[in-house]
């Protein structure tokens, strides 16, 4: 046992993964399981894993793992919204401009947006100053639509960036929005595709810093956006 973590009840065990001693943020969402579901996790997770030194087939370890991160923030009910703005295209897909928009936090290296101006600031410190990124305004990245995946960064205190790194258009699918503009399935791509950190004030994004954009992609002529959560 590492000498930071001390044992504790199987609570403090479980809310330790969300910014805690193990710190895993591909697992934070045991923090918000009963512990009665949780015990639940940890038990099925052991059987599978079991089964798995037996045929090797680790593909069940992937949809046990993403089945209870579906359930956790299915709970979550500050995420739910009963109803919603609604805005029909004014023109057919095939003709409009789309803009492409990831709450991700990619940025393109040499253009460092620098949060609480940190240069350089590591993954590490931005989990360790998740509560300053949720309070502080949103700041939108552009980066020229077909920038090369190798020189695209990720920072981002509210999610595991690694397949961000590994694999930008995992989170911020912009190369596949350039093929499926050269398919024919939508008009064309923006010049620009854009990036913020969603771990953000979310009054201020609401209330403020969003409709900016909005007005910002009306000015650019844009039709419709395709919004990527992360």
């Amino acid at each position: 046992m590492s000498d930071d973590i001390q044992p504790g009840s199987f609570e403090e065990f479980k809310k330790s993964f969300s910014y805690g001693a193990r710190n895993d943020l591909n697992f934070k969402f045991l923090a918000g399981l009963s512990d009665e579901d949780a015990a639940a996790f940890f038990q099925e997770l052991l059987w599978k894993l079991g089964d798995t030194l037996d045929d090797g087939n680790a593909a069940r370890l992937i949809e046990h793992a993403y089945a209870w991160q579906v359930h956790a923030y299915d709970s979550v009910s500050s995420t739910t919204y009963d109803e919603g703005p609604f805005t029909p295209l004014r023109k057919p897909l095939a003709e409009s401009r789309i803009a492409l928009l990831a709450s991700s936090g990619q940025f393109i290296a040499g253009d460092d947006p620098r949060p609480f101006g940190v240069e350089d600031m590591c993954q590490e410190e931005a989990c360790e100053r998740i509560m300053d990124f949720i309070r502080s305004e949103p700041r939108l990245s552009t980066i020229p639509a077909g920038t090369p995946s190798d020189q695209l960064r990720a920072r981002h205190g509210g999610y595991d960036v690694r397949a961000a790194q590994a694999d930008p258009n995992t989170v911020l699918p912009h190369e596949i929005m350039l093929e499926l503009a050269d398919e024919g399935h939508f008009g064309k791509l923006a010049p620009d595709v854009y990036s913020f950190v969603g771990a953000c004030s979310q009054r201020r994004l609401l209330k403020e810093t969003g409709p900016q954009w909005v007005k910002l992609f009306q000015e650019m002529a844009i039709d419709a956006a395709v919004l990527v959560p992360v």
